[in-house]
């Protein structure tokens, strides 16, 4: 969902081409000036590479950071579910397509529109080699309901009435109303399933260094030296035999600084890596001969979100007439180095995972181009408008260039835009703690949703939702109108109705789709290219290639 680390190193070409950047970007034009590119095609993403084809010993990865919690319910971000996505497993697995499947269930009933029942599989045992029970699962989902263990995926579960183990291998979860996407949140970590005994014994240590896991997946949590680097093992008695894991070990790494991640990537230190936004050396691992790097599909957006409902973004024609400001193609060209696509709206393409021509079709009514004379009128009608203030992530030269060029936009027209520098470690506080937003107006997230359903993308803006920051809550009852309605046609029309006001109204500015990009070096192949791997054990398709063979 979030993304406060964000550790981002960027060359600028020459001064000059940064300027004039940054005038392209406020809707002026250079002579000469090269047209944007792209990297990228929405057509072309991957969402698989090829899998290894002979066993490994020890497969090295680096994360951007390390993990604060390997919590499942505490996991929402990237480091974190990379990890915990190969060890923890969920009722329900995203693919790599985008597509939800059997998990540890294999079948959900639905008597009525408010009872789900969850049937087991009966052949699954955690890492101890005690079989996996309804009443660990029941637990586990019991778990993410109480709202004093403070779930970060608490809101899937707002409909939950009760969650009952109801037979040796089967589980009834219970609703107040109807709820579109529960059954699809248990393919995520909200569905995520741990060791009852082990869970109660770990007490507040559960997820820690100290105190481990106890889940059922194909990597077992081996060790964790806190600065250093984690290990998984392989578990050899892992019940999905089509997903029997080639690499003996994975080790993490954590190399925040991103150019110091390149340089290991291409050494060889690190064997592969995700990244979340492109890095400044992404032209340099593109061109390596010894590295591969694929772009996936992806539930990513890079967006301006607002932070507070009293400052001038509370008022919607100031919003407005800072979305008209932004030239998205030049962000997504240039600051993103050609590695990320325009976006109209907040739910892009790879969210259509129903009535997609539906959804392609409302898509269409909203462009990405720049228009300077109706910012114009919108702030003219506005009058005086007091400094906005953005926060931006320290050491994300992302932050630090868009910050720049919508400044340089909003001089323009009149605009005082500041930001403010939140330290990287400081950055992820901006999502849970309202302090950390104060003196903000905005700041940058690179948001990725869970399903692949659009109403993902705006069922934040509810009356007190936990990540509604800005307090807007125009759509409210629509959302939730939208979330009891099951009929696919009829729900994709609600959202479409959503999207049409949401994107009007931008409480949150969409900038820019990002892929997911992956890089793998020639003696290993097999990661999941496509944001799944966020949640499906995309590890255990990873093992050796000719190459390493040799």
């Amino acid at each position: 969902m979030l993304s406060p680390h964000r550790r981002y190193r960027f060359r600028p070409r020459s001064l000059a081409c940064w300027l004039a950047t940054a005038m392209m970007i406020a809707g002026c034009s250079m002579p000469g000036a090269d047209p944007y590119g792209s990297a990228v095609d929405q057509n072309d993403l991957r969402t698989t590479t090829t899998p290894g084809t002979a066993d490994i010993d020890t497969v090295t990865w680096n994360l951007p950071y390390e993990p604060l919690s390997l919590d499942a319910m505490h996991s929402f971000n990237y480091a974190e579910n990379t990890v915990i996505a190969n060890m923890c497993e969920s009722l329900l697995r995203l693919t790599p397509s985008l597509e939800i499947r059997p998990g540890l269930a294999v079948r959900v009933d639905k008597p009525d529109d408010l009872t789900q029942i969850y049937t087991l599989r009966s052949d699954v045992t955690f890492w101890d080699g005690t079989s996996m029970t309804a009443q660990d699962v029941a637990y586990s989902l019991n778990r993410q309901l109480d709202p004093d263990n403070a779930s970060y995926f608490v809101g899937y579960y707002s409909h939950v009435k009760s969650i009952e183990a109801t037979g040796a291998h089967q589980v009834t979860v219970r609703f107040t109303q109807p709820d579109a996407l529960f059954e699809k949140a248990m393919a995520t970590a909200a569905g995520a399933v741990s060791q009852q005994a082990f869970t109660e014994r770990a007490g507040e240590g559960f997820g820690t260094p100290q105190g481990g896991v106890m889940c059922t997946g194909p990597f077992a949590l081996d060790t964790w030296t806190p600065g250093r680097d984690l290990r998984l093992t392989r578990n050899d008695a892992y019940w999905d035999a089509t997903l029997r894991p080639r690499a003996h070990h994975i080790d993490f790494s954590f190399i925040a600084d991103e150019s110091t991640a390149v340089n290991a990537l291409r050494s060889g230190e690190v064997d592969g890596q995700f990244f979340y936004l492109p890095p400044a050396g992404l032209i340099q691992l593109q061109k390596d001969s010894n590295l591969t790097l694929n772009f996936g599909k992806s539930l990513v957006y890079f967006a301006l979100a607002t932070a507070n409902a009293n400052g001038p973004l509370g008022d919607v024609r100031v919003r407005q007439a800072l979305s008209a400001l932004i030239d998205r193609k030049a962000i997504a060209g240039v600051v993103m180095q050609g590695a990320g696509l325009p976006a109209p709206t907040l739910a892009g393409p790879d969210y259509w995972g129903y009535e997609k021509d539906a959804f392609e079709a409302a898509a269409t009514r909203f462009g990405t181009d720049p228009d300077i004379e109706r910012a114009r009128g919108l702030l003219k009608q506005v009058g005086n408008v007091g400094p906005i203030t953005i926060g931006v992530q320290g050491s994300s030269a992302v932050h630090e260039q868009t910050a720049n060029v919508i400044q340089a936009a909003g001089r323009k027209l009149g605009l005082d835009i500041r930001t403010k520098v939140i330290p990287v470690e400081q950055f992820g506080n901006l999502y849970s703690d309202p302090t950390a937003r104060e003196g903000l107006d905005g700041f940058f997230t690179t948001w990725y949703g869970n399903l692949p359903d659009p109403l993902e993308a705006y069922s934040m803006f509810v009356h007190d939702g936990t990540n509604n920051f800005g307090a807007y809550d125009a759509v409210s009852d629509q959302v939730n109108e939208a979330i009891g309605t099951l009929d696919p046609a009829e729900r994709a029309q609600r959202v479409i109705a959503i999207q049409q006001k949401v994107t009007e109204d931008v409480p949150w500015t969409p900038l820019v789709y990002l892929p997911t990009i992956l890089v793998q070096n020639s003696r290993i192949s097999g990661a999941t290219a496509s944001i799944a791997y966020l949640y499906y054990p995309w590890a255990a398709t990873v093992g050796g290639t000719e190459e390493e063979t040799k």
